[in-house]
C-alpha cells in the first residue's frame, strides 16, 4: 500500500467509548483519524449499560442507606417515585440523543462517518457504497449479548439488558435468566422500582467470584424479597395471547410474569465485519498483543470487548489510550515500547483487572480470586476480615454486613488479588488495583495508614491478620 493516497491515517469502527479513546489519543498525536458508527456514538455503556443501569440501581440504594441509620430510616416515608427514576436515569443518556457526543468529536478535530462498516481489505473499510482508506483500522464493535437456545425464547420477545434499562415502564412481575453481574444489578433495580423478581441460574451467583460473594448477595436478594432460584435450567418459554410469559423448569416448576429478561453473558462482536476477507475467522475471535495489534497483521487493531481480553469499559478504555499511542508512533515511524508498564501496552489485562458490581452490597475486586491464583501455580495465602467489624463501617450503617479477603504470592510477598463485599466498597477497590499494579510489598503496606474511623481501616485489619514480616 506504500505510495497510495489515504483518506485517514487511522479509521475506527465503533464510535463507544473505547472507539473514542483510540482516536482522541492518535489525534492528540497528530494522526488524521475518522469513527465510524451504525448507531449512537458514545455506544452500550452511555445510552444501554453503564450509565443508565447505575442510575436506576442509585435511588433504592440511598433509600436502603438511610433505613439503615436509626434516626435515618424514621424519615424514610412513602413509596419510591418510578417516574422520578426512570427520568432521572433518561437524563443520563440525554433521552437516547447522541448530540453532545458528536459535538465531542468535532471539537477532538475527529471525522464521524455514519453507517455500518465492513472490511474489505488490508486498510479498507466499506460505509454503504463507498470504501475509505487508512494506513491503519482499529475495531472497537463491543460485545453483544448471548442468547441460551430455549425453546420458545425467541418467541416470546424477552428483555435483553438493552430494553431492561431502556424501559419505560416496571412490570409488576419479571423473570430474570441469569446470575451474573447484570443480571444480579437488574434485580435489585427492579426489585426497588416494585417489581416482583425472581431469578433463574444455573450456577450460583457471580460465580467467579470468591465464594462468599454469591453468599452475601443472596441474603441481600431476600431481603428485598427476590426469589432465587439456583442450578435451575429453563426447559420452555411462552408468551400467551395477554401478553403475560411463562417460564418452565426442566423439573416442571413454571413462573408467570410479565416480562422475562435474558441476562446470560456477551460475547465481542465480530459478527458482519468482513474479517474472512483478510483470512480472520469471526467465530474464533482475534487475537491481539498487548499493544492491540491484531496477530499476523501490520495494520490491524482489535480493542475493547471485540479482543475478548478483559470486557469492561474502564478496561477498555485503558486498552484504547495504549493502542491510541502506539498506534500514533508506528504511523509516524517512532519506537513503540514493550515495556510491562509503558504508555503503548495494555498490560494490566493480565492480572490486575478491577471489576465492581453495584448490587446491594457492593461486590469490588480486582486480580486473582484464590482458586484462580492456586490455578495458575502460584504459592499463595489469603486471608479475610469481617467488614462489618471495622469501627468505620460500623458508623457507616447499623448492622453493616461485607467482607474483605486478599491473596498473596508468598514467592514475592505481594498481593495478586483482593475482594471486598459490602455497602459503599467500591471506593476502597482503587488502593488495592494501586497495590497490585505496583507491586507492593507487604511490608511496606504496613507503612500505608488508614485514617480512623473510616472503612478502609480493614486493610490493617487484614495485614494483622496476614502477620508482619519479621
Amino acid at each position: 500500500m506504500a505510495g497510495q493516497p489515504f483518506d485517514y491515517d487511522l479509521i475506527v469502527v465503533g464510535a463507544g467509548p473505547v472507539g473514542e479513546n483510540v482516536a482522541d489519543y492518535a489525534t492528540r498525536r497528530g494522526i488524521r483519524a475518522a469513527v465510524v458508527e451504525s448507531e449512537l456514538v458514545g455506544g452500550e455503556c452511555s445510552y444501554w449499560a453503564c450509565m443508565p443501569s447505575k442510575a436506576l440501581l442509585r435511588s433504592g440504594q440511598a433509600i436502603r442507606a438511610a433505613r439503615r441509620l436509626a434516626g435515618a430510616r424514621e424519615a424514610v416515608a412513602g413509596a419510591i417515585d418510578v417516574p422520578a427514576v426512570l427520568a432521572r436515569r433518561s437524563s443520563f443518556t440525554d433521552h437516547w440523543r447522541d448530540d453532545g457526543q458528536v459535538a465531542w468529536l468535532d471539537s477532538a478535530g475527529i471525522d464521524l462517518i455514519r453507517g455500518r462498516a465492513r472490511v474489505v481489505g488490508q486498510g479498507q473499510v466499506r460505509v454503504a457504497d463507498r470504501v475509505y482508506s487508512a494506513r491503519a483500522v482499529a475495531l472497537a464493535t463491543g460485545s453483544v449479548p448471548i442468547r441460551p437456545e430455549i425453546p420458545g425464547l425467541a418467541a416470546a420477545a424477552p428483555w435483553g439488558t438493552r430494553e431492561a434499562v431502556a424501559a419505560d415502564h416496571v412490570p409488576s412481575r419479571l423473570v430474570i435468566i441469569g446470575g451474573g453481574v447484570a443480571g444480579t444489578e437488574l434485580a435489585f433495580a427492579f426489585a426497588s422500582l416494585g417489581s416482583r423478581v425472581t431469578m433463574l441460574s444455573r450456577a450460583g451467583l457471580l460465580d467467579q467470584e470468591e465464594p462468599f460473594v454469591g453468599e452475601h448477595l443472596a441474603a441481600a436478594l431476600a431481603d428485598e424479597k427476590v426469589d432465587v432460584r439456583l442450578g435451575v435450567t429453563p426447559a420452555r418459554v411462552d408468551r400467551d395471547a395477554d401478553g403475560i410469559v411463562t417460564v418452565v423448569l426442566n423439573d416442571g416448576t413454571g413462573y408467570r410474569a410479565e416480562e422475562v429478561l435474558v441476562a446470560t453473558g456477551r460475547r465481542p462482536n465480530t459478527d458482519n465485519l468482513g474479517l474472512e476477507t483478510i483470512g480472520l475467522d469471526p467465530a474464533t475471535g482475534v487475537r491481539v498483543d498487548d499493544t492491540m495489534l491484531v496477530d499476523g497483521t501490520d495494520w490491524l487493531y482489535a480493542v475493547g470487548d471485540v479482543n475478548g481480553r478483559a470486557l469492561l469499559t474502564h478496561q477498555g478504555k485503558y486498552q484504547a489510550r495504549a493502542a491510541g499511542e502506539a498506534i500514533a508512533a508506528r504511523l509516524q515511524g517512532s519506537p513503540v515500547s514493550d515495556q510491562t508498564w509503558g504508555r503503548h501496552v495494555a498490560s494490566a489485562d493480565r492480572a490486575a483487572v478491577p471489576r465492581v458490581v453495584f448490587t446491594d452490597p457492593e461486590v469490588a475486586s480486582v486480580g486473582l480470586s484464590e482458586a484462580r491464583a492456586r490455578g495458575e501455580g502460584l504459592t499463595i495465602r489469603s486471608v479475610e476480615y469481617d467488614l462489618g467489624s471495622v469501627a468505620g463501617a460500623k458508623l457507616h450503617a447499623d448492622g453493616y454486613a461485607g467482607r474483605a479477603k486478599l491473596v498473596v504470592d508468598e514467592d514475592r510477598g505481594v498481593v495478586v488479588g483482593a475482594t471486598f463485599v459490602g455497602q459503599d466498597v467500591a471506593e476502597l477497590l482503587h488502593a488495592a488495583t494501586i497495590a497490585i499494579v505496583g507491586e507492593v510489598p507487604i511490608d511496606r503496606l504496613w507503612h500505608a495508614v488508614p485514617a480512623y474511623p473510616t472503612i478502609s481501616e480493614v486493610w490493617l485489619r487484614l495485614l494483622e491478620a496476614y502477620g508482619r514480616p519479621a
